[in-house]
């Protein structure tokens, strides 16, 4: 490239730079990151509408259930319709969810009704009443407030109308004021869901026939204050158009969160570390310029994250710490194309520059893939989850730009420096694994038949896991509730026998890391929840409840389903990429080995008794994208060779191929390695089940590649 040209394309690269990371900074210091419910604490409740409601019935729900949470007082609450007939509620910070449950759930119908004699519904008293119809909703009600009674005994209920009600209270009241003081039919019931939650007599004082004339009315009786606020709150957030069921709900304690976030630094920082340490000993000066992009890549990421508002979940603060390590793969990719280079024509910088460009492809295809499943996460997946959808998406594109645009702009200032003592790059020889291969002639694809074996025995003996052990399905897909206890001292045998003491003889027990344990039931009440918290305190000396997850029937055979279509969309859309992109036979080895890959990490969990839930999910979404990722950088290489070799025989071709990635392959997974292996040692719970899962898709996918992809599309070319 001309000089001016390139001083030029220099000048525009370092003003981005400077410009992204300038504004990073400033969201650094002056954003606060918004922290999920599993990270800072608090409660999770999803509400369902029936069947028949429509769209715009939930949306007047939940403007009803908006006024009920706000005035419980909880602070940054967070109410969002999800699809036509649910409603998710967040209410941070609330640890007790019974009461919240409560109080949501006695709005699905408040009405007025006169008492027309005894009968069976309770009163207050407890005299039963005999109710005549509706004659006034809560859509009539504008606002009820607790006042302290003018006479000086107790508080009273003030009850302000709106619309026709006026007239229509006077009616009823006027009506009532006709029986003697004392009868029954005397009173005016509030009904709600069913229930007499208060039923007033109209006052002596009030003439029959004539009723009660006025906008508003009192509620008076020996109220506490509390009682008088909280009959007040019932009546003012008014009636929901349709019922709501409770289907999922979800609690996690404060202290749980905090552990989390301290666990996934932690993992970062080591991780990181350890990754740096590696590219500085393997690419010296340029591994030292790639550390340097990485921070730039960390800075931009989480700034991003601020920017958007994401809220930061837990598998989310995990895909974050995995995306610094899959960061490393775009520089990697540009290193080892900058090696070939300079084994070529002994010009360093015009090898960097040619590292750049040769690389730019490979790059782009294997970080689509990656987005493809971070789409389909944020697309199909809820809570928590959809969240690592978003950091893993604005991770890959950070990626792009910190390998892309910052790393050329620092490997190009600093070039030069080193154009006269190129050892010190890192760049001058082809590096240790590559020379060795090349020196001993290694042919790789002789028999690719025997590669193809070998992968069947593997993805078999994997699948028998799931016939000899099965599959342990969460409450995500079962449904259900799962409890999570901290406890000194975890005895699993113990706690199974005290809960076959309490009745919980079906309870699925299980241990999450050194004092953690996991009680896992099908759907129960929350007096059998506190029955299950008992058996377990006296089992373990005194345990401390952390977490509460309730799931629904309907809602586990839902999210079922949903993870089998996301599985078969993820595959579907990998493949129709890779089809356009490569000659279809290659994107069709790619998909097979992806699905082995799948098969493997399904079966590796059932064979370690692993729970498979919704985190699970993430992680082999994940994994999907790292093998297609893997197998993409080979088949471009494949791509670019077939050209250059076009006399050689297709086997022989992509043999080279393998070889000549096989250090990219190496120095990526070491790199994301560092991290994963920080991430199982430090986390305990989900963090850990997460890692592990990572930690064998990334082995099974970069096999993969070499065991399954490659030998596949040689024996589709055959045919």
């Amino acid at each position: 490239m001309p000089r001016p040209p390139a001083r030029r394309e220099l000048l525009v690269r370092g003003l981005l730079s400077l410009g992204v990371l300038a504004a990073s900074a400033f969201l650094l210091l002056t954003s606060q990151p918004r922290l999920g419910l599993d990270l800072r604490g608090g409660t999770r409740i999803v509400l369902e509408t029936p069947p028949e409601a429509t769209a715009e019935a939930t949306d007047r729900a939940l403007e009803v259930l908006r006024r009920r949470v706000d005035e419980l007082g909880v602070a940054e609450p967070v109410l969002a319709r999800s699809g036509d007939r649910r409603i998710v509620v967040e209410l941070p910070g609330v640890q007790d969810p019974a009461e919240a449950v409560e109080v949501l759930g006695r709005t699905a119908q408040l009405a007025v009704r006169p008492v027309t004699g005894p009968g069976q519904e309770q009163s207050p008293d407890g005299a039963g009443l005999a109710l005549g119809p509706v004659a006034m909703t809560g859509e009539g009600i504008r606002d009820a407030r607790a006042t302290p009674n003018p006479a000086g005994v107790g508080w009273q209920v003030t009850v302000d109308f709106q619309g026709d009600a006026p007239s229509t209270w006077q009616r009823i009241t006027a009506e009532a004021a006709c029986a003697a003081p004392g009868d029954p039919r005397r009173q005016i019931a509030f009904v709600l869901d069913g229930d007499v939650v208060s039923a007033p007599q109209v006052d002596p004082s009030v003439p029959c026939r004539t009723g009660m004339i006025g906008t508003s009315t009192q509620i008076t009786g020996q109220f506490a204050q509390a009682e008088a606020e909280e009959l007040a709150l019932v009546i003012r957030s008014g009636a929901l158009p349709v019922p709501v069921e409770v289907v999922e709900q979800r609690t996690v304690g404060p202290t749980l969160g905090a552990e989390a976030i301290e666990a996934s630094s932690r993992a970062a920082i080591i991780g990181v570390a350890l990754t740096s340490l590696f590219l500085i000993f393997a690419y010296r000066v340029a591994g030292l310029v790639a550390v340097l992009a990485l921070a730039g890549y960390a800075a931009v990421a989480y700034a991003a994250l601020l920017a958007v508002g994401a809220t930061l979940t837990l598998p989310g603060l995990a895909g974050f710490v995995l995306a610094i390590g899959m960061a490393v793969d775009a520089n990697v990719l540009v290193f080892e194309r900058a090696r070939e280079e300079y084994a070529r024509r002994k010009r360093l910088p015009r090898s960097v520059d040619l590292g750049f460009r040769g690389a730019l492809s490979a790059v782009a295809d294997s970080n689509v893939t990656t987005l493809l499943a971070a789409g389909l996460l944020f697309w199909l997946a809820t809570g928590p989850v959809k969240g690592f959808g978003v950091t893993l998406a604005i991770g890959v594109l950070a990626s792009m730009f910190s390998a892309l645009v910052l790393s050329r702009v620092l490997m190009r200032l600093v070039v030069p420096l080193l154009e006269k003592r190129p050892r010190w790059s890192g760049l001058h020889d082809l590096g240790r694994v590559r020379t060795w291969l090349t020196a001993r002639g290694t042919r790789l694809f002789q028999r690719p038949r025997r590669w193809l074996l070998a992968a069947g025995l593997l993805v078999l003996v994997a699948l028998s896991g799931l016939l000899v052990r099965g599959l342990e399905l969460g409450v995500e897909f079962t449904g259900g509730r799962m409890f999570d206890y901290t406890a000194a001292a975890v005895d699993t045998g113990r706690v199974r026998a005290e809960l076959a003491a309490a009745g919980f003889g079906d309870a699925v027990v299980t241990t999450s890391g050194a004092d953690g344990i996991s009680v896992r039931t099908g759907p129960v009440d929350e007096a059998a929840a506190a029955r299950i918290g008992a058996a377990v305190d006296r089992a373990t000396g005194g345990a401390e409840r952390v977490g509460n997850e309730l799931i629904g029937p309907s809602l586990g055979a839902e999210l079922r389903r949903d993870a089998l279509i996301a599985l078969a969309i993820a595959v579907a859309a990998q493949l129709a990429y890779l089809a356009v992109r490569f000659d279809w036979r290659l994107g069709l080895a790619t998909v097979v080995a992806l699905v082995a890959d799948v098969a493997v990490l399904v079966g590796a969990f059932a064979w370690l008794g692993k729970t498979v839930d919704g985190v699970f999910l993430a992680a082999l979404l994940t994994v999907i994208g790292y093998s297609v990722n893997d197998s993409v950088v080979v088949f471009d290489r494949v791509r670019e060779l077939r050209r250059a070799q076009g006399d050689q025989p297709f086997a022989t071709v992509v043999g080279n191929a393998v070889l000549q990635t096989v250090p990219r392959t190496v120095n990526t997974g070491i790199g994301v390695l560092f991290v994963l292996a920080a991430l199982l040692v430090l986390g305990d719970g989900s963090l850990a089940d997460f890692a592990t899962a990572l930690l064998i898709g990334l082995v099974a996918g970069t096999a993969s590649t070499v065991v399954t992809a490659a030998p596949v599309a040689i024996a589709l070319e055959r045919r």
